[in-house]
């Protein structure tokens, strides 16, 4: 399979996480738009969604899905999202998008975390990806040299905004051995935002594209001491009141 067939079939198998009747947390970025067009197929069986950025907005509206800001919001159920990369204790570097801010808030929110992603994502160390930190402007100078004394090599990320009015740096370079520890010490840094790491508030299950079919995976508590074969579950395998299907 290519691995946009991956993507797909990941997209696909996501909609089994879909509660009938609520609203749903979306993602942002290729993986997350082919959720969307399936989430179009049932688009009558649910209240509507909340997007994580105007673009994932404009393809949720696109489809006639109705989408809630998340303020107006008490109880989300899921959110379903992409990974740059995703380790064996569900955490991820994410904001290849640009959307790392926004995408952070709806997880916070959601009861359910749900990772979709082909199977090159699975790493067992993060930190190939450069991982992105949003960045106020005007601190701009100040956060790249203090993610320099980190060890990293940050990059901006040349002709782009956030939808927040914010800048991008691009932090390349690392081996992350303390995914936790290093989210919350960017995220101290005066003028940071946010950063890509999704280490604090994991993916609660990651369905993972292979050759061999989709795989529900869930977290390897032991991946601090080292990389580990994640749990890997039936991706089936939902509540009665989960909305089946997508046809």
């Amino acid at each position: 399979m290519t691995q946009d067939e991956l993507k797909k079939a990941v997209a696909r198998a996501a909609i089994a996480q879909v509660i009938e009747g609520e609203i749903v947390g979306v993602g942002t970025g290729s993986t997350a738009n082919c959720f969307i067009d399936e989430l179009a197929r049932i688009r009558d069986r649910i209240r509507g969604a909340v997007a994580s950025s105007e673009a994932t907005r404009k393809r949720l509206e696109g489809h006639g899905i109705v989408v809630f800001e998340l303020n107006d919001v008490a109880y989300l159920p899921v959110y379903v999202d992409g990974a740059d990369e995703i380790n064996t204790a569900m955490q991820m570097i994410k904001g290849g998008g640009g959307a790392l801010t926004r995408e952070k808030i709806v997880a916070a929110v959601a009861q359910k975390f749900v990772c979709i992603a082909d199977a090159s994502k699975l790493v067992p160390v993060l930190g190939a990806f450069p991982l992105p930190v949003e960045v106020i402007p005007m601190a701009l100078g100040h956060v790249r040299r203090e993610l320099a004394r980190i060890g990293g090599k940050p990059q901006l990320r040349e002709g782009f905004v956030t939808d927040n009015g914010n800048l991008i740096l691009d932090l390349g370079g690392l081996v992350i051995a303390d995914a936790v520890e290093l989210e919350s010490r960017i995220n101290q840094i005066v003028g940071v935002v946010s950063n890509g790491l999704f280490a604090r508030r994991p993916a609660d299950v990651c369905l993972l594209g292979t050759a061999a079919g989709v795989k529900m995976l869930t977290a390897d508590r032991r991946a601090e001491a080292g990389p580990h074969e994640p749990t890997v579950q039936s991706p089936s395998t939902s509540a009665t009141s989960q909305v089946r299907g997508g046809t």
